[in-house]
């Protein structure tokens, strides 16, 4: 860290870590260390928590899995949400797990550099107003920090609307349009299945093999059975075991245009990190001819676009379901822990922690569990390093005071 941070702000010490990022991951990692007595400080970029829900999601999002593989740790769901709660009710959920642990994040900070200064052994994190300093730092930013826009050839010629999925909020605003969507996963398949429903007709893009499971079997969740199927049988059975009642249930996706992958979905996601469509209704409308399947876009016109297999179509808007990105390059100094792209180079379960009190958390791309496993691991370790330096302290008698130092240099 350059030495002219401290000549334009007096560091701040922090008592306890520094988390970057006030989702999920970060308010985890909060709320198990003030379980633990142990304070932490969480900056947040934004004016809200779990921003990414709040403000880069569409209307009728639910959660993809059963609540009780969404907890976060030591606070389940209400009982009186249902299965998969809705994006209000997920919010609701963080704002009461934050008052819960008396977690209160600065807003409004965002995260310009960070790097670990090697004289004083400490991670300095500059925001536009401060300079935090602390023996920890909890990279809390995770997976989906920034939308990922791909570089299509035309694309800044098409002159209708072009919205990428953290912009859309609902198929209303595209009500009777042709609308290309860019993307198959499950937001992909999910804003088709909205757009249907405001008589739009929606023409999605698939690129690759994917795999399609319903979200529900008679009843019982995919991933639920899967998970209860892996401890008592090997992943490749319990892989073709799900694939078979896809087929039944399903029929087969290939005639739609949804190829496979060879690879099972379970050992896909586990090597790969990419995840099987759940499907809540899109399959049927795909089948019905209300969702049409095209292959990969060669490049776009100004009135629509042009497909690798010589079709070429009108539009009047695109819809970019193409994911997201982490942003970690971008803030934070060190090579050694995370790749280019920035995830962690160790692999899930042990790329939680660095070196010089480095952590990670939302990273797994295992979702909310893999970011609870995470989380309480963290604490765990920062705790044990934490109480050799207070001694025991309780959470209750945690005061502000505590947890903020500001720091002066003698000189």
């Amino acid at each position: 860290m350059n030495s002219c941070l401290e000549a334009e702000h007096s560091p701040i010490f922090v008592n306890g870590p520094i988390i970057v990022g006030a989702g999920p991951s970060g308010l985890s990692v909060a709320a198990c260390l003030s379980n633990r007595g142990v304070p932490s400080v969480i900056l947040e970029r934004t004016d809200c928590l779990a921003s990414l829900w709040q403000k880069r999601t569409y209307d009728r999002l639910k959660l993809h899995l059963p609540k009780h593989f969404c907890e976060l740790p030591l606070m389940k769901f209400p009982k009186n949400f249902p299965r998969y709660p809705s994006k209000q009710q997920f919010i609701s959920y963080i704002e009461s797990y934050a008052a819960r642990f008396n977690i209160k994040p600065v807003f409004n900070q965002t995260v310009e550099k960070a790097g670990f200064d090697v004289v004083s052994c400490l991670w300095k994190v500059k925001t536009q107003d401060a300079v935090y300093t602390s023996k920890w730092l909890v990279v809390a930013t995770g997976e989906n920090a920034e939308p990922v826009v791909p570089d299509i050839p035309g694309l800044k010629n098409f002159t209708g609307p072009v919205v990428h999925t953290s912009a859309y909020k609902s198929g209303s605003e595209f009500a009777n349009r042709k609308v290309l969507v860019v993307g198959c996963g499950n937001s992909g398949m999910e804003v088709c299945l909205d757009l249907c429903r405001y008589n739009a007709l929606p023409h999605m893009v698939v690129r690759n093999p994917l795999h399609v499971l319903p979200r529900d079997f008679f009843g019982l969740s995919s991933f639920g059975i899967a998970m209860t199927l892996l401890k008592w049988f090997p992943l490749k059975l319990v892989d073709n075991f799900l694939l078979l009642l896809a087929n039944s249930y399903l029929g087969n996706t290939d005639r739609l245009g949804l190829r496979r992958p060879k690879t099972g979905p379970i050992e896909l996601k586990n090597a790969t990190g990419k995840t099987p469509v759940l499907d809540v209704g899109a399959i049927s409308l795909i089948q019905s001819g209300q969702i049409r399947v095209r292959h990969a876009v060669k490049e776009l016109t100004k009135k629509g676009a042009k497909f690798v297999d010589g079709q070429e179509m009108e539009f009047e808007s695109i819809i970019l379901a193409t994911g997201y990105k982490s942003n970690v390059p971008d803030w934070l100094k060190e090579n050694s822990f995370f790749t280019k792209e920035g995830m962690p180079k160790t692999p899930f379960p042990n790329g939680w922690k660095g070196e010089n009190g480095l952590y990670t958390v939302g990273f797994t791309k295992r979702g909310l569990l893999g970011t609870a496993f995470d989380a309480v691991k963290i604490a765990e370790n920062i705790t044990d390093q934490w109480m050799k330096s207070n001694g025991p302290l309780s959470a209750s008698n945690i005061c502000s005071s505590c947890i903020i130092h500001f720091h002066f240099n003698k000189s």
